[in-house]
């Protein structure tokens, strides 16, 4: 990373305008607008002038034009410098094709200024009372709320600073999707991809529920969870777990009810990561490729809005107080300072309401990220991990000062965080009592350092007061972590082996007419070291509960499938033995495999966050297959078992899909578990589907397939590449996963969507009925409030000065300037031109606003129930049983007045409920479908549009590839 940092990273520093490689760094272009520049002398001036104009006339990315993106290290692209040319910013995304490059590139156009918060009327008294608040701040109060205080530096692993006078406290912000990290005695979760495999509304609530408990008794005020991007356009992607599924809606849905559960305890809950985060290799500058920029996530509009911003959308809608933007480019501009993506359709299209916060580092510039809508600077830190030096903090409180950052967006910034406080009750002394963490995040000792990263901090005080928020008796959350898992628990194969009967049945022995013997094979049936052995789990060793990462957890316990399955089965009937190893000693003791009735074999797949490597897997799998020799122990297992005559069930821990198809069919495998990634009580819940005391209700969230190349191009992993910014370009628009396999017809192993239950589901009498007349268009978009209104009068310089009676920390992040010569003004009046800049592209421009938006969620016509489905569900086998019913929409016999083509898939779920029946018991499902549901987006009109000629064709099914019923509106 670059070694020199500008003296004023909101400007132009003549000493850092080089890195270690004699290329631009991300800090010191990055918003030239500090007109010090003007002070200084002619010579030093020209030569600055020539040095940035160069770099950003000859890239797309110079971010003193106030856009979208930070500046690219590295030679520059015949796109970059042909985007004067090509941008067009009536245009949403602007298509070259770049000849230097052979791809077609999608460029992000600007949209200025940041949309104000406050026109929501279901935030309006939390925007009415942050006014009065903020009104009183000080400058450096405003700046202090907006940039975390540096890494390592408060207990959480983001703090905020405080604003002590008007008794807003420090925010304290903590990961993740999956449990609290890095505390003791919380609960360990079961993963997003499990919750997503339950298919259940209420399941995903209460977990959400039972997570903002345990946050908010851990003093912890904003949640980073849950993510829903990736979302699994490439099943190898190292963070896919962390997610719902591959379909929009699944993740839509189960963010919201997360959500939901989360925020009615009071704590902030952050959807993440905005947008195209769908791999980990070249994810962020250098991490394991040491690479010069990230890649570019290249997202067409219609695809940005059907796919990978849906679930967002939900989550807005949901009230989520908290978006986080990602470390990657989205079409060609750093996520966190795309203006298109943060100011025009998250904050205007969508009406969100709260803060947008970066994602750990992912801030590259100081004003453009302000500029483009960024709200909190997380760590803190600017360039490297705990460094001290901030492209915010001091930085911002200069901008201010000398007028180069307006500072109505200062007051949004800190009214945004401010109003998400207040719109979650945080002010309520009852619940959060304003002390902070009552854990740390840097030891698990009882005594430590509040600012542990910084040298000058000597006072040792309890740091980790070992708060057991994990409930107790009918309370406990291991009650809920249990039934996510079992639900979540998915059934792939069952010839008729399962269940088990607590003496081994229906396994009998041709051996011992009185005891069956089963035995165990695989490292993943064990404890292995323990489940934190390793630092944010990053190794595969025993059980494998969870994937490695920040969105990891320490895990208060994990209960292993062997230690469970030998507390379930009868010790006088049933003789187990245990081989948690992947390497039996088959060869030397033979007997061990061929003198069992029954073998289970245990295998997995891991991955996790890209700062971790193991085993040589960089954060994404390296291929789709069973790590550790996990097929080639599962064929030596059925093969061997009984001497070639025993039965062998198969039970699978994984991240995401692996290919099945070396023992899929093999005649000796009875029956195949896809236990995902269950969390503390994994043996547990897995031996209460074994042996039937719960009936396997998961379905998959996504397709598992016969082949790695039949997920198709998208479905590969971009390892290497030898370009500056690296280029993932969706050519694939909305078709991944089990849309791609309808498309192209491709047969699937198993498909999104599908489980199996020891009993069996018969649908009838599917009912459809209209709600609302079918219209092209949402009506034209409501007015909303009027946002707070701020005196514009910039402070005196001196009231940012560091006060006498403060020790300064190292590393710490302060928001006060050092002396009043650290401000420097230029001759230019605001808002005209800034210095020898040119204007930058598109920020004078007029901006209509959406005609998709105007609420929370965005129209709210969207949300509207335009026809209900319902249909009867009868359980006809014989065991008690829950089943996911789904509904998919087909617009492919659908048609417009105006005879437009427009490219459909063949199906995209919409809805899914889950429902319990008895033996023979039915019971009617009803499901409601929103214009959101029944429209697509309208590139040329921006705008979400129904077809009103034709039919919307309707399928309720037990899977994508299992539709039982089907019907048009």
């Amino acid at each position: 990373m670059a070694q020199k940092h500008a003296s004023n990273v909101l400007g132009v520093s003549a000493d850092a305008v080089l890195d270690d490689k004699n290329n631009p760094t991300t800090a010191d272009v990055h918003s030239a607008k500090d007109k010090s520049l003007s002070h200084r002398s002619p010579k030093l001036l020209y030569l600055t002038f020539f040095i940035v104009t160069f770099l950003c006339l000859g890239s797309r990315l110079g971010s003193f034009w106030k856009d979208d993106g930070a500046e690219p290290r590295g030679k520059k692209s015949a796109i970059q410098a042909r985007v004067l040319k090509t941008r067009d910013v009536s245009e949403q995304w602007t298509e070259v094709f770049d000849k230097t490059e052979n791809a077609t590139n999608t460029l992000s156009p600007p949209w200025y200024p940041s949309p104000k918060g406050g026109s929501i009327s279901s935030w309006s008294k939390s925007y009415k009372k942050a006014q009065k608040l903020v009104e009183q701040m000080s400058l450096t109060e405003k700046v202090n709320i907006t940039t975390g205080t540096g890494w390592m530096m408060g207990l959480a692993v983001g703090n905020t600073g405080p604003a002590n006078h008007v008794g807003f406290p420090s925010l304290a912000l903590q990961d993740g999707p999956s449990g609290i990290r890095y505390s003791q005695n919380s609960t360990a979760f079961p993963a997003g991809i499990t919750v997503g495999a339950t298919w259940n509304k209420e399941l995903m609530y209460l977990r959400g529920k039972a997570h903002g408990k345990e946050a908010r008794l851990k003093g912890i005020n904003v949640l980073l969870g849950p993510c829903v991007g990736p979302i699994g356009r490439t099943p190898a992607g190292g963070r896919g777990w962390e997610g719902f599924g591959t379909d929009p809606a699944l993740q839509g849905i189960a963010a919201a009810q997360t959500i939901k559960g989360i925020q009615e305890e009071g704590v902030m809950a952050t959807v993440k990561h905005l947008v195209g985060n769908e791999q980990e290799h070249y994810r962020q500058t250098r991490e394991t490729r040491n690479n010069p920029n990230p890649y570019s996530s290249n997202i067409d509009d219609r695809t940005l809005h059907e796919l990978y911003g849906w679930p967002f959308q939900n989550s807005v809608k949901a009230g989520v107080a908290s978006v986080m933007c990602s470390y990657n480019m989205v079409n060609v501009s750093y996520a966190c300072q795309n203006s298109k993506l943060m100011n025009g359709y998250l904050k205007d299209e969508l009406g969100f309401s709260g803060f947008v916060q970066s994602d750990w580092l992912a801030q590259r510039s100081g004003m453009a990220s302000a500029l483009a809508g960024l709200d909190m600077s997380m760590p803190g830190d600017g360039l490297e991990w705990a460094d001290g030096k901030s492209l915010w903090g001091p930085e911002l409180t200069k901008s201010i000062l000398n007028e180069s950052l307006p500072i109505e967006r200062l007051n949004d910034m800190v009214t945004r965080v401010v109003a998400a406080w207040y719109q979650l009750g945080q002010d309520d002394l009852s619940k959060f009592d304003r002390k902070g963490p009552n854990f740390s995040s840097w030891t698990f000792n009882r005594t430590g350092h509040i600012n542990e990263g910084s040298p000058d901090d000597n006072n040792v005080v309890v740091v980790n007061q070992f708060v057991d928020v994990q409930g107790t008796g009918n309370e406990s959350h291991s009650i809920i972590a249990r039934q996510v898992a079992v639900e979540g628990t998915i059934l792939l194969k069952n010839t008729g082996i399962l269940p088990l009967s607590q003496d081994g049945l229906p396994i009998t022995s041709s051996y011992n007419e009185n005891q069956v013997r089963i035995g165990i094979f695989g490292e993943d049936a064990g404890e292995g070291e323990g489940p934190n052995f390793c630092v944010d789990r990053g190794c595969n060793q025993g059980t494998l509960g969870i994937g490695w990462g920040s969105g990891s957890v320490e895990f208060p316990y994990l209960i292993s499938p062997a230690a469970a399955l030998k507390e379930a089965f009868n010790k006088d009937k049933v003789n187990l033995t245990v081989y948690a190893t992947n390497n039996p000693p088959f060869n030397t003791t033979p007997a061990i495999l061929n003198n069992q009735d029954l073998c289970i074999v245990f295998t997995s797949a891991d991955s996790g966050e890209g700062y971790i490597t193991y085993d040589n897997i960089e954060g994404d799998r390296n291929d789709l297959f069973l790590q550790k020799g996990g097929d080639q122990l599962i064929r030596t297992v059925a093969d061997g078992c009984g001497g070639g005559e025993g039965s062998t069930i198969v039970v699978i821990h994984s991240v995401g899909p692996v290919i099945l198809e070396s023992f899929n069919n093999h005649p000796n495998v009875k029956a195949i578990i896809w236990a995902n990634l269950p969390g503390q009580e994994s043996g547990n819940a897995l031996t209460d589907i074994i042996m039937g005391n719960s009936n396997p209700s998961g379905k998959l969230p996504y397709t598992i397939a016969k082949s790695p190349d039949d997920y198709g191009p998208a479905g590969k992993i971009l390892f290497n590449s030898t370009k500056d910014i690296p280029m993932l370009t969706f050519k694939e628009g909305l078709y991944i996963d089990y849309r791609h396999f309808d498309k192209y017809d491709i047969q699937p192993a198993y498909p999104f969507g599908y489980g199996l239950s020891y009993t069996k589901f018969e649908y009838s009498n599917l009912v459809i009925t209209p709600v609302l007349e079918k219209t092209e268009f949402p009506g034209p978009r409501p007015r909303g409030l009027d946002p707070p209104i701020y005196s514009s009068t910039i402070p005196d310089a001196d009231e940012a000065l560091f006060p006498d009676n403060i020790l300064k920390l190292t590393k710490f992040i302060y928001p006060y300037i050092s002396n009043r010569t650290d401000v420097r003004y230029g001759p230019y009046p605001y808002p005209s031109k800034y210095g020898p800049y040119p204007d930058p592209i598109g920020y004078y421009d007029k901006q209509n606003p959406s005609p998709a938006g105007g609420d929370e969620g965005g129209h709210p016509d969207l949300w509207k129930t335009h026809a209900t489905v319902a249909v009867d569900i009868t359980n006809t086998g014989n065991f008690a049983g829950k089943e996911a019913a789904q509904v998919y929409v087909s617009f492919t016999d659908a048609a417009f007045s105006d005879s437009r083509n427009v490219d459909f898939p063949v199906k995209v779920l919409r809805q899914f409920e889950k429902v319990h029946l008895e033996i023979g018991e039915t019971q009617t499902v009803q499901f409601n479908l929103t214009r959101r549901d029944l429209s697509y987006w309208d590139v040329e009109r921006q705008n979400w549009a129904m077809p009103t000629l034709g039919s919307i064709n309707i399928h309720v099914g037990a899977s994508s590839r299992d539709i039982r019923l089907s019907g048009c509106y």
